[in-house]
């Protein structure tokens, strides 16, 4: 329904500020997305046969996020607080609170923007840049160049169609070697009046292997303890 209320305008969105503007009115408008206070998602992330984990994320404004991994008995903890992040990792073999990379710190304060970079973009102090269109395998996307403001470049890819976000790329440094990672989005449903990804698929450009993240379910404005982002002692 969203995809054909919006299709009209699609082709003729040129500039930053129009594609950004249809990005918010598809995920549901500025006034729904700003009356999320905290999302709780549950789902799986599958790697291969065999290979399912369960996982929880919790995200509490401002820039808290709190991700789980159930993986055979054994939970792997990864927090960031709003200004630090700890993790408990048994699946990589420590039991004890640690505390994050400075890359998963990165990533993890990121994450806690569950709008993403568009939604306020000058506000937040990013730069958003029009790098051109493509067809992708669901038709043709707008492709933006957008520079955080922490100096970390990410390009996103808008569906001409939707508005909606279907791809994302970007350099991630693994065990100290920089890679190219690329991420698709698609089965989109609303919950709490805004639209969020149910389906998420990420791997290394030019590797096979991919993590197929499904959501199984999204919870607006549950209530969240303060103590599930603080580190324990």
């Amino acid at each position: 329904m969203v995809a054909a209320l919006l299709a009209p305008t699609a082709l003729t969105a040129q500039t930053v500020d129009e594609i950004v503007a249809r990005y918010v009115a598809a995920r549901g408008g500025r006034s729904a997305l700003a009356a999320v206070r905290t999302l709780r998602m549950t789902g799986r992330a599958i790697e291969g046969p065999g290979r399912e984990a369960i996982v929880r994320r919790e995200i509490a404004r401002p820039g808290r996020i709190r991700t789980e991994f159930v993986f055979q008995g054994t939970t792997g903890v990864y927090v960031w607080d709003g200004s630090a992040g700890w993790r408990v990792s048994p699946l990589d073999g420590s039991l004890e609170v640690q505390p994050l990379t400075e890359d998963a710190a990165a990533l993890s304060a990121e994450q806690a923007d569950f709008e993403g970079p568009l939604v306020d973009w000058k506000a937040k102090g990013h730069k958003v840049e029009l790098v051109g269109s493509t067809t992708l395998a669901g038709g043709a996307a707008h492709e933006l160049k957008v520079t955080l403001k922490s100096g970390v470049v990410r390009h996103l890819w808008v569906d001409a169609a939707s508005g909606l976000l279907v791809k994302s790329a970007a350099t991630r440094t693994l065990r100290g070697h920089d890679l190219q990672f690329e991420t698709l989005y698609g089965d989109y449903k609303a919950a709490g009046g805004v639209t969020f990804a149910r389906s998420i698929e990420t791997g290394v450009v030019g590797r096979p292997q991919r993590l197929r993240i499904v959501v199984d379910n999204v919870e607006t404005n549950p209530a969240i303890d303060e103590a599930r982002f603080r580190q324990p002692r």
